[in-house]
């Protein structure tokens, strides 16, 4: 009896502490829900006005406009093909005229996966994502989520599914300059999107997923297979048979002619998007209002272009296989000869102009960014460096041009060879450095090690991997123009590393600034042997192998550096004034040789360095010659080029270097 009533007892506790406990939960639960009604953005009337979110713009550093993001061309739905219509919902929402704003297995589903595991699931309908364009933080928590799930349900009971669709029609991103189906269509297909068909309809559909990966002017193989996907889900929907579905697929699409429409600077404008896409995500990119003042300088990047261009189509002249008309003996533009050039202000690290290619709208893919190629005797200042640091070498050390075998792990050999097969015997360091005589830079790499000279690279800017092996010091690891530009700067302010970057100040539609650059540097190299350097990439210029920019009439202070790889499949020309540095890159890429019609190989020194020479005569015009600042503790010594012994100024074979005090 006693033990009955304990255990009636207990179980009534229980069951108090569990009714407790929910009211606890329903309190907390009313609460929350308050504060979530309570934050919640009001709808406006009528609906279309959800999607007048304020367009992200791109300016240049001079406050030119660039690019903007957004504003559109609202159309009603009767005025939007129905295939269209039906496309756009068995991509995004097959079950859009049944639910009420969720979709609630999708809701469970995405939830589930995004508690339990480490990535995020999307479940997002229609109405959903048209919820999003009232919120400018797209922040991705819980609570935005709830909010996000209330606002739809309000969308859902105050408007009809018609007013719902015709708003995410006119909203819907296929790229920058395709907000809403209207513009889409003019863009793609230069039609009024009620003139659509299926093939037209099914392509567009596919774009919303990754508008740059589907683009169809870049990417048709893939734009062609995102399309098959759609098709694919329209049948499944019940909207079309599948025979039709073979027919638009097989069907050839008539693309809209384009010309050269794009933002002043397109490849620039890509690096700087995939930044800002990267930090914030894509939403809040395309879709939240952002003020981007850039780096870029107007002048200098349309100088950039036409000097690449011009410089290309000169080089084309006198090369096999290139028509007049340009276009190529093979499949297009892919096989033209390609180039790049990036010129950074050398005391701020701000890139000032950026080409990625010859022709953007028929490629962009950014060379001078995402092209990693092999830079040749470009590398070398990294070496000739790193030897005066660790080594007791100066300029006027004097090492023999001769053959040099290396021995190898495996009992094989590394046996670098001189560009012209010839070897001149006892020389100092300075002269090998602006002959570019690569034996005697593989005796310093052997002497250093090349984890050394990996390291300078590194201080200096390169982020790209290098292979630590004693070729490295030849270029044959692969950088980017980008990488080269950067890490030249890094002598030419005289050892202090100022990092690239593209954007000044990003601000919320409020002008709130969420990012500002603050100009700041490290010191990565001592100054005195950093200028030792500098000293011998003028002679590059002034006497070596870059001696094409002095005849070309460049005639203010300047340094830098020629490369070209083996088998002349690439061409280099970093250089660079007090002020600004400038790295263009020449070459195929397929990574083919290139050669004269006379057969003969194009060398940095021929192929590169008279763009930069382009480039900079007028881009530095108006300004007056300004010398490189000579740190204190450095002396200048006429020494004989062959001993390295000192001999008099007005010798006939008086070699100027640059030594530290002491040496």
């Amino acid at each position: 009896m006693t033990l009955s009533v304990r255990l009636v007892r207990g179980i009534g506790g229980a069951t108090a502490a569990v009714a407790a406990l929910f009211g606890l939960f329903a309190i907390g639960g009313t609460l929350l829900l308050f504060g979530l009604i309570q934050g919640l953005p009001n709808i406006p009337e009528p609906l279309q006005r959800i999607i007048e979110t304020p367009p992200t713009e791109i300016y240049a550093a001079n406050g030119e406009r660039l690019l903007q993001i957004g504003g559109r061309d609202y159309v009603p739905l009767d005025q939007i093909a129905p295939v269209l219509m039906q496309a756009i919902l068995a991509t995004e929402d097959h079950r859009f005229w049944d639910h009420h704003g969720i979709n609630k297995l999708r809701t469970l589903k995405a939830f589930w996966i995004t508690i339990s595991g480490d990535r995020r699931q999307g479940a997002s309908t229609i109405t959903q994502q048209l919820a999003k364009n009232l919120f400018f933080s797209f922040e991705q928590t819980i609570s935005r989520k709830l909010k996000e799930l209330l606002v739809a349900l309000q969308i859902e009971s105050q408007f009809s599914k018609q007013e719902i669709l015709e708003a995410y029609l006119n909203q819907i991103y296929f790229g920058p300059r395709a907000q809403g189906v209207a513009q889409a269509a003019h863009l793609f297909f230069d039609k009024p999107a009620a003139q659509l068909d299926l093939a037209e309809a099914s392509l567009l559909a596919g774009l919303p997923k990754s508008p740059t990966r589907y683009n169809p002017f870049r990417h048709i193989d893939r734009a062609k297979a995102r399309q098959r996907v759609v098709l694919n889900r329209m049948v499944t929907a019940g909207f079309i048979s599948a025979e039709r579905a073979a027919t638009a697929e097989a069907q050839p699409l008539i693309f809209r002619k384009q010309g050269n429409n794009g933002p002043l600077g397109d490849y620039f404008v890509d690096w700087v998007l995939k930044g800002l896409e990267e930090r914030y995500g894509a939403q809040v990119v395309y879709h939240g209002g952002l003020k981007v003042t850039t780096t870029l300088d107007p002048l200098l990047q349309r100088l950039a272009y036409e000097s690449l261009v011009g410089g290309l189509e000169d080089l084309e002249k006198n090369m096999p296989g290139v028509p007049e008309n340009g276009a190529g003996t093979g499949s297009g533009v892919r096989d033209r000869i390609q180039g790049a050039l990036v010129a950074i202000q050398v005391n701020s690290g701000a890139v000032k102009a950026m080409v990625g290619g010859r022709d953007y709208l028929q490629s962009e893919f950014n060379r001078a960014v995402e092209s990693n190629r092999q830079a040749g005797s470009g590398f070398k200042p990294f070496l000739y460096y790193t030897a005066f640091e660790k080594l007791n070498v100066t300029p006027a050390t004097v090492l023999v041009d001769k053959p040099v075998r290396v021995p190898l792990p495996g009992g094989q050999e590394w046996r670098p060879s001189n560009f012209r097969r010839e070897y001149q015997g006892p020389v100092i360091l300075k002269k090998a450095f602006y002959e570019s005589i690569n034996t005697i830079a593989a005796q310093l790499v052997v002497q250093t090690g090349p984890e050394a000279v990996i390291a300078t690279a590194n201080r200096c800017g390169i982020e790209s991997p290098l292979n630590p092996v004693f070729s490295v010091a030849l270029g044959s690891s692969g950088v980017s123009p980008l990488e080269m530009a950067s890490a030249f700067s890094t002598f030419a302010a005289g050892g202090v590393h100022f990092p690239a970057f593209g954007i000044w100040r990003v601000e919320d539609p409020y002008g709130q600034v969420l990012e500002e650059h603050i100009v700041s540097g490290t010191k990565a190299l001592n100054n005195k042997i950093a200028y030792q350097v500098v000293d011998m990439m003028q002679s590059v210029v002034d006497e070596g192998t870059g001696e094409v920019v002095r005849r070309l009439g460049f005639t203010k202070p300047a340094a830098g550096k020629t490369g070209t790889t083996n088998g002349y499949k690439d061409a280099w020309f970093t250089g660079f004034t007090p002020a600004l540095c400038a790295s263009v890159w020449v070459g195929y890429d397929r990574e083919q040789g290139m050669k004269d019609i006379q057969g003969g190989g194009i060398t940095g020194g021929r192929g590169a360095a008279p763009i930069w020479s382009r480039f900079m005569t007028r881009a530095t015009d108006g300004e007056p010659p300004r010398p490189f600042l000579q740190p204190a503790g450095i002396r200048f010594q006429s020494v004989d080029p062959r001993t390295g012994e000192p001999v008099s100024i007005e010798s006939q074979a008086a070699e100027s270097v640059a030594l530290k005090e002491g040496e």
